[in-house]
């Protein structure tokens, strides 16, 4: 079984530009010489294609070229919309050779679920790294999108990734603030539902130690209202914050657990 997995997963590097053109050279122009003679004058072709398409050659097999808010935007004013962000383009490792590897030396067992997730962490952490060392921001809905998970997935990857590592990953919810007003609120979220402990989003949204407690544990209170069904004006009574307040929670809330939702829908009916 592990043979017959090597033999399907080592043929995706094979499709490179320069075996294209060795087999090119053998099939269709049936080029009389020796294997070193074509896969020189392969190499060749390789080097002058680098030549004239420098930008071209930066893309290589497993690269997706994805346009994202650029790193240089500022905190948005109210009423900013998505597409009045700046735009870089940039060019993401989605597929590595080393993934490929991986995917040749795996095996199917009772832990194979877990090093699903592991996989999906490193290459959630590898494109969020690559696209801001290029000047661009993802936001959890891009990375849903590029892994085909779903945003409360990818909100749970954030979380078991910042619980086992020590740097951070530079999101466009970590850097920009997002959400509705007021923003910090917002950010303040976005950073408790990717795992940072309260001392670390303090010093990244220059709060105190104890504000952030405060929207924390609103958040924490009004989620759990939600669970237990209360509708807004419930909301209101008992918890004692102000109706504007509690529906910028629970926005906040639907957005990372949008099952929430649907579960407050099915019981008001």
């Amino acid at each position: 079984m592990q043979r017959q997995n090597r033999n399907r997963y080592e043929s995706i590097p094979k499709r490179s530009y320069y075996n294209g053109i060795v087999r090119l050279l053998e099939e269709q122009y049936k080029i009389i010489g020796s294997r070193k003679v074509i896969t020189m004058i392969a190499e060749d072709i390789v080097e002058l294609h680098k030549e004239f398409y420098p930008e071209i050659e930066k893309r290589g097999s497993g690269q997706i070229v994805w346009q994202t808010t650029a790193a240089t935007e500022k905190k948005p004013g109210y009423g900013k919309k998505a597409e009045d962000y700046a735009v870089k383009r940039v060019i993401l490792p989605l597929v590595t050779k080393e993934d490929v590897e991986n995917r040749i030396k795996s095996f199917y067992g009772r832990d194979n679920y877990q090093k699903q997730h592991e996989r999906d962490i490193e290459v959630m952490a590898r494109l969020v790294k690559s696209a801001y060392e290029q000047g661009g921001l993802l936001s959890g809905a891009e990375l849903s999108v590029l892994l085909n998970r779903s945003l409360t997935t990818i909100g749970r990857y954030m979380r078991l990734y910042h619980q086992t590592h020590q740097d951070i990953l530079p999101t466009k919810g970590l850097i920009l603030d997002q959400g509705s007003k007021p923003s910090h609120k917002a950010s303040i979220i976005d950073l408790y539902e990717q795992g940072y402990p309260e001392v670390d989003i303090a010093r990244f949204t220059n709060h105190s130690i104890e504000s952030v407690g405060r929207y924390i544990k609103s958040y924490k209170n009004i989620k759990l209202l939600m669970k237990k069904g209360f509708n807004l004006m419930e909301m209101v009574r008992v918890s004692g914050m102000g109706r504007s307040t509690i529906i910028q929670y629970k926005e906040l809330i639907e957005l990372y657990h949008p099952e929430l939702r649907d579960e407050s829908k099915s019981k008001a009916q």
